[in-house]
């Protein structure tokens, strides 16, 4: 039977939560003590733009666990409002500050976790605390914003950030009728993403009036007579006017007191800790936002602020402290999904982009195919982008975007990389298939088959952005086709429909570079094996069609 330990919890939420009610399943003789500085030790953060926006009628929905069932159900001593300030390593305590009574006192402990979570960046300003500018990280924030949007004459928004939070908060805002305003660095939405991948979700956004700044960061809040936020100036010098400014610019990992006990800080900025989540003191673990994880695609320590990977952490921790073992904690992909408006966008792992900047030699294949059956009605088409390395094939991330079925694609390419597949295991998936639900070539399928014909040279891919100067480009598709949508950055391109092809290859030259496209790729597969069969030696696909050519095109700087 496990022994008798006191177990000390240094924040709630995802991590802290899941790793208190853990250790008590696994060790009903233990004291495990919670602090959580806020009032609110469990509540779905992911939730919050969306109870802010009305999705989510009720607020006490967004509480998963209550401190009045955590101590009922668990016997766990909740101290809400109750902050860590320091840890003595050597003497096993704590010294914990009393908001409410404002006063300290000293605690014990015999194994100590650490998920104090991170806070939101706000660069040092004039005015980031005038009334009208929020930051979203918990429920007293939620309620503030909330409050303002719909109790004030507020009728204009400015979101800072285009990441998930400032995507969600920018169509919720939406949903309230407010004139939207969002602001971005970097030169796209979604920065994980590639930059051809964000274009639909921009769209979306077009769509819906909202009015965006790409590549303009922030340069200061301003404010009226009043004292009260009226919008931003940005760094091109242009102003995004708004009555309510959220700061969306991502979070910072909440180290100081990890820090200040002399625990090691990973390359990324987290906590750094090992397979147990056990952190330099093994008595003392680290998860959540503030901790680094192990990265699949990388194979090195990253952090990765999402809330899944900080429930399994927290469990696997909270089992570790209150018995001594437990199961090693998995690779962590990154893996998250977001909806704009009608579109849906998720990732996994690594993108070309971020291959690139780490060094990571990567090839990618992208296929825009339906998301079940075309014969079956409703079927709506999504983009899937394969990064994979071009010598092993082994998967190194995916991207996927359109209305329907994007996350069951992200999630199905997730799973085989956490058992470290590659495309040739992924072409060979058996996945369910209905015409309501799929087809029997899944776009998982086709992007696999994809990659695979690329390994084995019988498609050579060339990424959506090529720039096609200097290459004979062959455009297969109809004339009403090309005529409709004439193929982006790609002037010069020759028109021959597929069906025509061989008839019409002698209108060619044989020894020039040759790209083919058509709407997705699929006609352009088939051109190419024609071409390359009959004498042309140097021709490649361009991936995606002439349909993710355009949104390439559009993304391409300065363009």
């Amino acid at each position: 039977m496990p022994q008798k330990t006191t177990i000390v919890i240094i924040g709630g939420v995802a991590g802290g939560a899941s790793a208190a009610t853990r250790a008590r399943r696994m060790n009903e003789s233990a004291e495990i003590i919670l602090l959580e500085k806020d009032e609110h030790v469990s509540f779905a953060n992911c939730g919050l733009p969306y109870y802010i926006g009305g999705e989510i009628e009720q607020r006490q929905k967004l509480l998963v666990a209550t401190a009045e069932l955590l101590r009922q159900r668990f016997q766990i001593d909740v101290r809400a409002n109750q902050e860590a300030i320091k840890i003595d390593r050597a003497g096993k305590q704590l010294t914990v500050r009393d908001h409410l009574k404002n006063e300290e006192y000293a605690l014990a402990y015999d194994k100590l976790i650490l998920s104090p979570g991170a806070s939101p960046l706000v660069p040092p300003m004039e005015n980031a605390n005038a009334s009208g500018v929020f930051t979203l990280r918990n429920l007293a924030d939620a309620d503030k914003i909330r409050e303002h949007a719909i109790k004030t004459s507020a009728r204009k928004a400015v979101v800072v950030g285009a990441g998930f939070i400032g995507l969600e908060m920018v169509e919720q805002f939406h949903r309230l009728e407010l004139q939207v305003a969002l602001a971005e660095l970097q030169p796209q939405v979604l920065p994980p993403l590639d930059p051809e991948m964000s274009y639909p979700l921009e769209k979306a956004l077009r769509d819906r009036d909202v009015q965006m700044y790409l590549g303009d960061g922030i340069a200061s809040i301003m404010t009226d007579e009043r004292g009260n936020a009226s919008g931003v100036k940005l760094q091109s010098g242009e102003a995004a006017t708004g009555d309510l400014v959220v700061l969306g610019l991502g979070v910072r990992p909440n180290v100081q007191l990890a820090k200040a006990a002399g625990l090691e800080i990973g390359a990324t900025g987290g906590i750094a800790v090992n397979r147990f989540s056990q952190t330099s003191d093994p008595d003392i673990y680290a998860v959540g936002d503030a901790a680094e994880y192990p990265y699949g695609p990388t194979g090195t320590q990253m952090r990765v602020p999402l809330a899944g990977p900080a429930n399994r952490a927290g469990r696997l921790a909270g089992e570790h402290a209150a018995s001594g073992c437990s199961a090693e904690m998995p690779d962590v992909q990154g893996t998250a999904v977001v909806r704009v408006f009608d579109q849906a966008a998720a990732i996994t792992g690594l993108s070309r982009k971020m291959a690139a900047r780490l060094g990571i030699e990567a090839t990618s294949v992208t296929i825009a195919a339906n998301h079940h059956a075309g014969y079956y009605p409703g079927a709506k088409q999504l983009a899937l982008k394969l990064v994979f390395a071009p010598d092993t094939g082994k998967i190194l991330g995916a991207q996927c975007v359109g209305v329907e079925g994007v996350d069951k694609r992200i999630d199905v390419i997730a799973t085989a990389m956490q058992f470290g597949g590659n495309v040739r295991q992924l072409a060979g998936l058996d996945l369910a298939y209905a015409p309501p639900f799929g087809s029997a070539k899944d776009p998982v399928h086709m992007a696999a088959f994809s990659a695979c014909n690329h390994l084995d040279g019988v498609d050579v891919f060339l990424e959506s952005d090529a720039d096609l100067d200097g290459r004979q480009v062959v455009d297969v598709r109809t004339p009403k086709e090309v005529s409709a949508k004439p193929l982006a950055g790609a002037d010069d391109a020759i028109p021959i429909p597929l069906d025509e092809l061989r008839q019409r290859m002698g209108e060619l030259d044989q020894s020039r570079p040759t790209v083919v496209s058509c709407g997705v790729g699929i006609r352009a597969h088939a051109a190419a094996r024609i071409l390359r069969q009959n004498g042309f030696s140097d021709v490649k696909n361009l991936s995606g069609g002439a349909l993710v050519r355009e949104w390439a095109v559009a993304k391409r700087p300065n363009e």
